[in-house]
């Protein structure tokens, strides 16, 4: 449908995504066929003057979903006030998981769609859904760096996880296609491609009966023209060993590996399922150092797991403090309906929860700090992502944008978003490094 000239002067719709990149790369495709369209498109959560809202919605643990309410009530009550949204979409996976709770609950909510009606919601909106929402695209992040999903769903079965019940079982993108949506947003300016999925090292096993994250990296660093290339939700189970080859032989893949563990203890893994035990864990990391030298790794760990007593959690600060991640989050444990755990019950109160995440947090922001220090006078390829007072903010390889530490630059004539830079550090703290232009 070719865009229309006879729509009311208001055809805005604003976008508000909360949750994960998977749901950035999610909104920014509904985005772009919107656009196609004819309607002006935003993602700015403080706009009041458009036509229709969409939020995006997350439902993984308890606090995102708070979130989500929270930002649908606050459109509620913009609506209320009679400013100009006339309709309110909730979209995304908590849609998917409480639909017709929602519905009961909000009635000012003026539709809702799960996270495989996207081509229901289009048409909703007197726009055409055309074959593949990865045809069309707008992006959200800045200009410089984009998500890029290689497959949807997942087919594991963790006992904590409740995204094999919203997202179904995982699908594979075919790698040209990937390839292809790569080499688009590299010739529209994106610098940094970063592969997200629910499980991207279980990529094309679906597909082509085997894994082939490999392989896919191989055409991306040879192929696409990005001059970084970041890996984002690897898993520890049959961790593909061309992969790892892959990294370390291009210098476009970036030296990082995010890889959620979530625990350590043996008996705590078995009940999370998740398929690997506290000595091949060991393995796995010692593996990725002695391939990649100079690896960066990412994990997020679970405590207040049911069954996660004081020695298990002290196993855990142990396992910490002896590998020593580069990048460390850490989630309270958070039981979810339908899931193996649930009905496991969830014996560690909430204060104790809290206790266990800060203490680990408190060992993490030391080794951080170490291994900050340990960069001053050292060189580093940058990325600089804005510019915010006096200082330009960039990242090097090691670090995603969001999650991870960032680089502090005076200000420089030569500085610009978007642009690489070589830069020497000076100065560390605990999460940022402060350097200067070389």
């Amino acid at each position: 449908m070719k865009a229309t000239t006879n729509r009311k002067p208001n055809n805005k719709i604003n976008i508000i995504t909360l949750g994960c990149s998977k749901n950035i790369a999610d909104s920014e495709h509904v985005a772009g066929h919107l656009r196609k369209s004819g309607f002006q498109v935003y993602f700015d959560r403080d706009r009041n003057d458009c036509d229709t809202v969409i939020v995006n919605t997350c439902g993984f643990i308890g606090d995102a979903k708070e979130e989500s309410i929270n930002a649908l009530l606050e459109q509620i009550d913009v609506k209320k006030r009679g400013r100009r949204q006339r309709k309110i979409i909730a979209i995304g996976c908590l849609i998917e998981r409480y639909r017709n709770e929602l519905a009961s609950e909000l009635p000012e909510i003026d539709a809702f769609y799960g996270v495989h009606q996207w081509g229901e919601l289009i048409n909703s909106l007197e726009s055409e859904y055309r074959e593949s929402l990865e045809s069309e695209r707008m992006q959200s992040t800045p200009k410089h760096y984009a998500y890029l999903k290689i497959s949807e769903g997942c087919n594991r079965q963790c006992s904590y996880c409740a995204i094999p019940l919203i997202r179904g079982k995982h699908v594979s993108r075919p790698i040209d296609d990937i390839v292809d949506e790569a080499k688009k947003m590299v010739s529209d300016g994106v610098k940094e491609l970063i592969l997200i999925a629910q499980d991207t090292t279980y990529y094309g096993l679906d597909l082509y009966g085997e894994r082939r994250l490999g392989t896919l990296l191989e055409r991306l660093s040879t192929e696409s023209g990005a001059e970084w290339i970041r890996i984002h939700y690897t898993y520890p189970a049959s961790f593909p060993d061309d992969a790892i080859n892959a990294i370390a032989q291009h210098d476009n893949i970036c030296k990082y590996i995010d890889i959620p563990l979530q625990h350590i203890n043996s008996q705590l893994l078995k009940s999370m399922q998740r398929g690997v035990d506290k000595e091949e864990t060991l393995r796995l990391i010692e593996k990725f150092r002695r391939s990649i030298p100079n690896v960066a790794l990412r994990t997020t760990l679970i405590v207040g797991y049911p069954g996660e007593s004081e020695e298990d959690f002290e196993e855990l600060k142990e396992f910490v403090k002896t590998v020593k991640f580069n990048r460390l989050g850490v989630f309270a444990y958070s039981p979810e309906e339908g899931t193996a755990a649930y009905k496991l019950g969830d014996p560690v109160d909430d204060e104790e929860k809290q206790r266990r995440v800060e203490e680990l947090m408190e060992i993490q922001e030391k080794i951080s700090l170490e291994n900050n220090e340990s960069k001053i006078g050292r060189k580093y390829k940058v990325l600089i992502d804005r510019r915010e007072g006096d200082y330009w903010v960039g990242r090097t390889e090691y670090d995603s944008p969001e999650v991870d530490d960032e680089v502090l630059i005076k200000n420089h004539p030569s500085l610009r978003e978007g642009h690489f830079i070589n830069v020497e550090i000076e100065e560390a703290l605990e999460h940022d490094l402060i350097g200067k232009v070389i």
